[in-house]
C-alpha cells in the first residue's frame, strides 16, 4: 500500500482523502475499544504493530493482533500515516473481533491537512477512530486547569480540531482529536473511560507494551483471544 509513493504524491493523497472525512456523533453503543501502536529498532527497516481490543466496561483485554512488516516510507512530519499504515492495516485485518472504536497513537483532525494517522486509517477501514498524541502537531490552546479531566480546545486556522486533555492531575496534557466517524464529544467521553492512573489511556499503554514485546522477541506475531 502506497509503495514507492513520493512525499509530494503523499500530500496529494491526503488532500483528496480530506474530502471523505466524516465527523458526526456515534449512533451505536460502544462496548469495545482498541488501542494501536507500533515499535521499531533504530536502523532497522522492520516495524512491529499491536492492536489490543478491550471491553469498555472493565478495560480487560478481549483480543490482540501482533504483526511485523517492512518500512516502506521514511519519517516525514505530517506524513506519518504513510509510514505506519501498512503494518497497522495488517494488524487490523488479522483481527477477528473488531472493536467499536479504535484509538491510535497520533493525531486525527489535529493535523495541518486534517489527515493525521487516526483520520487516514479511519477512512481506509471505514471505522470510528480517535487520535491520542503526546505532542501538538498543529494549532494552539489556552491554559487548562490542573485537575484530571480538564480540557482546552485545540484551535487551528479553520477552528477547533481537537482538545488538550489533562489525563492526570498536575501532569502535562495529552492531545485528543476525532479521527473519523465520531464527534469531539464522543472522543472525550471514550478517552475518559479508558484513562486509569497513568498519563496515557490503557488502550495505548497495552498496545505499546505488546508492540515492544514483539520487537524484543518475547512473543510471536499472530492473533489471540482471551
Amino acid at each position: 500500500m502506497y509503495k514507492d509513493i513520493s512525499p509530494k504524491e503523499a500530500v496529494k493523497v491526503q488532500e483528496k482523502l480530506r474530502t471523505e472525512i466524516i465527523i458526526e456523533p456515534l449512533v451505536d453503543e460502544v462496548n469495545t475499544v482498541a488501542g494501536a501502536d507500533i515499535s521499531f529498532d533504530l536502523g532497522s527497516d522492520t516495524m512491529y504493530a499491536a492492536i489490543i481490543v478491550l471491553e469498555l466496561s472493565n478495560l480487560e483485554p478481549v483480543a490482540r493482533s501482533l504483526v511485523t512488516a517492512p518500512m516502506s516510507f521514511p519519517y516525514i512530519p505530517g506524513l506519518l500515516a504513510f509510514r505506519e499504515m501498512p503494518v497497522l492495516l495488517k494488524a487490523w485485518n488479522q483481527l477477528q473481533v473488531q472493536p467499536d472504536v479504535l484509538i491510535l497513537d497520533g493525531h486525527g483532525l489535529a493535523h495541518p491537512r486534517r489527515m493525521g494517522i487516526a483520520t487516514h486509517f479511519g477512512i481506509e477501514v471505514d471505522h470510528p477512530t480517535i487520535g491520542c498524541a503526546k505532542n501538538i502537531l498543529t494549532g494552539s490552546h489556552d491554559e487548562l486547569s490542573i485537575e484530571k479531566g480538564a480540557t482546552a480546545n485545540l484551535i487551528d486556522e479553520d477552528g477547533k480540531v481537537g482538545f488538550a486533555l489533562r489525563s492526570r492531575t498536575k501532569v502535562n496534557p495529552i492531545y485528543i482529536s476525532p479521527g473519523h466517524k465520531l464527534s469531539s464529544e464522543d472522543s472525550y467521553e471514550i478517552i475518559m473511560q479508558v484513562l486509569t492512573k497513568y498519563k496515557l489511556p490503557r488502550t495505548t499503554r497495552l498496545a505499546h507494551l505488546w508492540a515492544n514485546k514483539l520487537r524484543k522477541g518475547e512473543v510471536e506475531e499472530g492473533y489471540f483471544e482471551y
